[in-house]
């Protein structure tokens, strides 16, 4: 029974887990999922992989039952990014994300879209790969953590579901906006695991206590010899 429980309680941690299938074919990606089929995790498209293959993987992963992230960050004139969006989101996908420095206009146009689609719209604030010296250096004199605060007040005033945010600033943006709004927190890495090119990072446990709504995790699974005991073991 013990056992039992314990294979559940990992299974409904799976679900908090976005794969990010960066990978450089669509017959690497529909490998990974295949491996990873029934464990419970979504899986995420990004540029690269939608660059290779456009839309056409998504239906594939729905049928093996994933529920699918589109990670594009459309940052356009509110006009494009309507269009586009409608057609995104008459595809399969379950949530795509806009960049917040779009602005309101454009993150409400995406939200009503994205709304109307039944689709979760979520909005870039800062990129994990960046910090406030970063910042700086592009113009913003503001902390990355202030940064944050700002774009995501505007994503949720604009009607967005949620923001895309390092598991470190979640604490601060669970207090401000409440239980229900999204907190898609990339940067995670297992104990002991690499950085690589993300700056603000925490462990799995760490971000799901300090109020992240889904993980995006993507080499310590993606390129572990066996994926799907790479994905359970983040709970180790």
């Amino acid at each position: 029974m013990a056992e039992l429980d314990s294979l559940e309680e990992t299974e409904r941690l799976n679900r908090k887990v976005i794969v990010a299938l960066d990978v450089d074919s669509g017959e690497k990606a529909l490998n990974l999922a295949k491996k990873l089929q029934n464990s419970g995790c979504w899986l995420k498209v990004g540029l690269e992989l939608y660059a290779l293959t456009g839309l056409k993987l998504i239906d594939d992963f729905k049928t093996m039952g994933f529920s699918v992230f589109l990670d594009l960050k459309l940052h356009d004139i509110p006009t494009t990014v309507e269009r586009t969006l409608k057609v995104l989101a008459a595809s399969g996908v379950d949530m795509i994300n806009v960049h917040c420095s779009g602005g309101y206009e454009m993150m409400a146009r995406a939200a009503e879209v994205g709304h109307k689609q039944g689709k979760k719209i979520i909005g870039v604030t800062v990129l994990t790969s960046l910090d406030s010296q970063d910042l700086q250096a592009i113009g913003m004199q503001t902390a990355a953590q202030e940064q944050v605060l700002r774009l995501a007040q505007l994503a949720h005033k604009a009607g967005l579901d949620g923001v895309v945010a390092s598991a470190q600033e979640a604490p601060m943006l669970r207090r401000e906006f409440g239980p229900e709004f999204l907190l898609v927190t990339p940067g995670i890495r297992p104990a002991g695991s690499e950085n690589n090119d993300q700056v603000r990072v925490l462990t799995p446990r760490e971000a799901l206590r300090a109020g992240s709504s889904y993980l995006v995790v993507g080499r310590p699974v993606t390129k572990a010899e066996d994926p799907r005991q790479a994905l359970d073991r983040l709970w180790d």
